[in-house]
């Protein structure tokens, strides 16, 4: 009894084993879809909305300012939800060593430029012009 119910218990044993095994991946993609909640959520899912509407600035210039200090100027071409750009006919502003850039002659013509959006610091449209720090003033005469 103790071999034949040892090579049973064995054999039962492998045989659930091996069913469980079976049976668990093929029932592994059906049970996560019928999780509590889960189409609930997918159903409940808004559209990403961005900080401001870029589609009124299409074909319009705009000023970009990166990580690291690079600006460039260049027509709206185009954008995604991860506010990577497409622009044209792009020029690479010179680089200032202070906060203010220093306009020179020597600007590159970069042409079509996709801007990664993680990489960009800063956006505007042409046209913007800085305003004097009224803090800087008030810091000044204390």
């Amino acid at each position: 009894m103790s071999a034949s119910g040892a090579s049973g218990h064995g054999g039962a044993a492998r045989g659930h084993g091996g069913s469980e095994r079976g049976h668990g991946g093929a029932d592994r993609g059906h049970h996560h879809q019928n999780r509590p909640g889960q189409s609930d959520r997918n159903a409940e899912k808004k559209p990403k909305e961005t900080l401001f509407d870029l589609a009124r600035y299409l074909d319009k210039v705009m000023h970009v300012k990166f990580v690291g200090g690079r600006e460039a100027s260049g027509t709206l071409k185009g954008y995604d939800a991860l506010l990577n750009l497409v622009l044209d006919c792009t020029t690479e502003l010179p680089r200032g060593d202070s906060d203010e850039p220093t306009r020179s002659e020597e600007k590159r013509e970069l042409g079509l430029v996709v801007c990664r959006g993680p990489s960009i610091v800063m956006l505007c449209p042409e046209g913007m012009e800085p305003i004097s720090n009224p803090f800087v003033s008030a810091a000044d005469g204390e």
